[in-house]
């Protein structure tokens, strides 16, 4: 009882600071007290309604039923623009505030929003061993789901909240990706309604180019109404291998060793500087040693680069068993590590215990309440970029990373890129095994600045023929974003469907100028 008079003492005195400071001075220089008295309780509120909603919606099985007037209520809305003159480009009406990305789109202002209400899975055949969702279903909605079926999906991309449609209109990945390649590479059909308002299904055999284009397309072919996903047999638990490396050829070597290990179900890196890292490798299994397991999925458990760093700091292995599901989102709740930028004693146990529950706050809500203050010093002072390089210059991309913008810690995570049609290919006939580099966090080169140093990056990854991931902030021109990718199919598409006159063309959507 104490407590609880003391916690609601210390919760009206900051109230009344908040109040004789002001909402923006907090918000600016303080934005923790906001994040943990305004954004964290609202948070779960989002949280417990999206989860009540989705369960009752499966629950009931009126998903599919409802889907179908979904679907022709924007085949109506499409061709309700075509009637009134095409005027302008179509989007989704989706606010930019709720995607993961860190930036907000700026042409939803001046094109056509069409309201895309589908966020549901719509059915599991264990048998066909596919699952049929919307795509505004998350991750987390589905490792809810198919795990407690003893099902899941071969690649499960980190966070919670990134949704099915972002992971194939952009890209997604995950420790697995190694075996499975991208999100992408474990889709088998997409459902469109494209510029015209018809409906139409694309498989590798049924419409294969559209099929193969709609990948990193971010929405410029149609509007993604619905995807069939593998799923496989799931187990209980991952037996984590944790193993500090030292020495940046030595960090590089072994990451790529393990990763040609198709006996390793998982494999990631964490780069702590440019010559320590731990090296994680994952197999699947139903059997745990008891006192091995770590849950550390449950909220007053450490943020998990935390609890790898330590591996490193006492220079030596270990092995545990963590549960399928806490594994999948090991980084949701510190947000990788970016919550350590605006909780910065997040992961302090007393913190943890006593409001780990309500961890993380959405991004979403980070992003709507930033304030242009705020939003100015993240694009000046702040990365976030995810690079797929050839695991063949993964050194060089890390000392390039060190010397140019030196933040840590990077993730690794590889994955294997297949010689297939559209956007993204190795550069040679066969499949090649490339690297996921994530750098999140604040730039600690003196001489960084956000559109130079990025533009170096740029250089580098079309050098190298990499890639960057179209989320981040992007200064390539328009010439040099498709000697990056590969537009010939693309292009195919958009002159083929009439998209051209229908939707921006990608680069006009993920570019700098696009985007706040």
């Amino acid at each position: 009882m104490d407590a609880v008079i003391y916690l609601a003492v210390l919760t009206v005195l900051l109230l009344f600071w908040v109040r004789r400071k002001g909402v923006e001075y907090v918000i600016i220089h303080h934005r923790w007290v906001f994040v943990c008295l305004f954004l964290l309780p609202l948070s779960v509120v989002f949280d417990v309604y999206y989860y009540l909603r989705a369960w009752l919606v499966f629950k009931m099985c009126s998903a599919p039923k409802q889907h179908d007037l979904r679907v022709r209520d924007i085949q109506r809305q499409v061709r309700e623009w075509k009637n009134q003159g095409s005027k302008t480009y179509m989007c989704t009406g989706r606010p930019g505030w709720l995607t993961v990305s860190l930036r907000v789109g700026k042409y939803k202002k001046t094109h056509k929003n069409i309201m895309i209400n589908l966020m549901d899975i719509l059915e599991v055949d264990t048998k066909k061993q596919v699952v049929r969702v919307e795509p505004l279903v998350n991750m987390g909605q589905v490792t809810a789901l198919l795990n407690s079926i003893g099902w899941t999906l071969p690649v499960v991309p980190e966070l919670d909240d990134l949704t099915v449609g972002g992971l194939i209109m952009g890209t997604g990945i995950e420790s697995s990706s190694h075996i499975y390649g991208l999100f992408q590479n474990i889709c088998i059909a997409y459902e469109l309604v494209l510029a015209d308002g018809s409906l139409v299904r694309c498989t590798e055999k049924e419409n294969p180019d559209l099929f193969y284009a709609v990948p990193w397309s971010c929405g410029t072919l149609g509007f993604l109404v619905a995807a069939e996903i593998k799923i496989i047999p799931a187990k209980k638990y991952v037996r984590l291998q944790y193993q500090p490396v030292r020495n940046r050829k030595m960090i590089c070597e072994t990451f790529s060793r393990e990763s040609q290990n198709k006996e390793n179900h998982f494999v990631e890196g964490l780069v702590y500087s440019q010559d320590e890292a731990v090296i994680m490798t994952g197999v699947l299994t139903d059997v745990a040693e008891p006192e091995k397991v770590n849950r550390i999925g449950y909220y007053y458990k450490p943020w998990f680069f935390k609890h790898v760093e330590k591996y490193l700091q006492g220079n030596h292995s270990g092995v545990e068993y963590i549960p399928l599901r806490h594994y999948y989102h090991r980084h949701t709740r510190s947000i990788f590590w970016e919550l350590q930028d605006i909780i910065p004693f997040g992961n302090n146990p007393l913190f943890r215990y006593v409001f780990g529950w309500m961890v993380p706050p959405k991004i979403s809500l980070l992003k709507l309440t930033q304030g242009e203050t705020i939003r100015k010093l993240y694009e000046q002072h702040h990365v976030v970029q995810d690079m797929l390089v050839p695991m063949k210059s993964l050194e060089k991309l890390i000392h390039f990373l060190h010397s140019e913008i030196n933040v840590y810690p990077l993730w690794l995570c590889p994955f294997s890129l297949p010689s297939l049609p559209g956007m993204v290919h190795p550069k040679g006939d066969e499949a090649e095994l490339y690297a996921d580099v994530g750098a999140y966090g604040e730039p600690k080169a003196k001489q960084f600045v956000a559109k130079s140093s990025t533009r170096q990056l740029e250089k580098f990854l079309r050098d190298t023929h990499s890639f960057q991931m179209l989320y981040a902030d992007c200064y390539l021109t328009r010439e040099e974003f498709w000697e990056m990718f590969d537009g010939a199919l693309y292009r195919k598409l958009r002159g083929q469907l009439n998209a051209k006159h229908a939707f921006p063309e990608v680069y006009d959507k993920i570019c700098k100028a696009a985007r706040h």
